[in-house]
């Protein structure tokens, strides 16, 4: 499977929890390493820079993530917050975030891998306790588990994103129906 990182869910936070893919069938883990953490962190454009993870904080960030997936499918489907995952998501937002700094060439942000899972966290109690949770949607491929932001024109959007699952659906879609097609034809 893929190694690269993907932002396609519209907040980082939806980002992070995507991190484990496919959740209802292969499950794929993207935080393999402190390195891959770390990767996400950079790549996401929260820091600038990050300090090396270590392996607990892989274990933390995949803790906050799942509890942080539990809240968004809590809240995509009408249903109450899980108390113990709310618990710790609240835990994790009250930790120091990254701060910007000015500095000769620009802004820069630094951080520690505790200070940039707590600028993820607070990312997704703004997304979960503001107005844009109500457009929440899962992706509409069966494999995929990416919850996204649908800011698109009446809320028609059906993918997290069109060159990760929107295409592959749709070519797969029309192969089936040509298949099907020309069965019904040849007989």
């Amino acid at each position: 499977m893929n190694l690269d990182h993907v932002f396609v869910c519209g907040n980082p936070a939806l980002d992070f929890v995507a991190t484990l893919r496919a959740r209802r069938s292969t499950r794929f883990e993207m935080f393999v390493t402190p390195e891959r953490l770390n990767a996400w962190y950079l790549e996401s454009g929260l820091v600038d820079a990050v300090t090396p993870a270590e392996e607990a904080d892989v274990r933390e960030a995949t803790a906050v993530r799942e509890a942080l997936y539990r809240l968004v499918t809590d809240r995509r489907l009408g249903a109450r917050y899980d108390r113990e995952a709310l618990a710790v998501v609240n835990e994790a937002a009250r930790e120091t975030p990254v701060t910007p700094q000015l500095t000769d060439t620009g802004r820069c942000t630094e951080a520690i891998p505790a200070q940039a899972l707590a600028t993820v966290v607070r990312q997704a109690v703004e997304l979960l306790g503001g107005p844009d949770v109500v457009l929440l949607k899962e992706c509409d491929n069966p494999e995929c588990t990416r919850v996204y932001v649908d800011r698109s024109r009446g809320m028609r959007r059906q993918w997290c994103g069109m060159e990760s699952c929107g295409n592959k659906y749709k070519a797969a879609a029309y192969r089936a129906r040509k298949k099907t097609a020309s069965a019904s034809g040849a007989g």
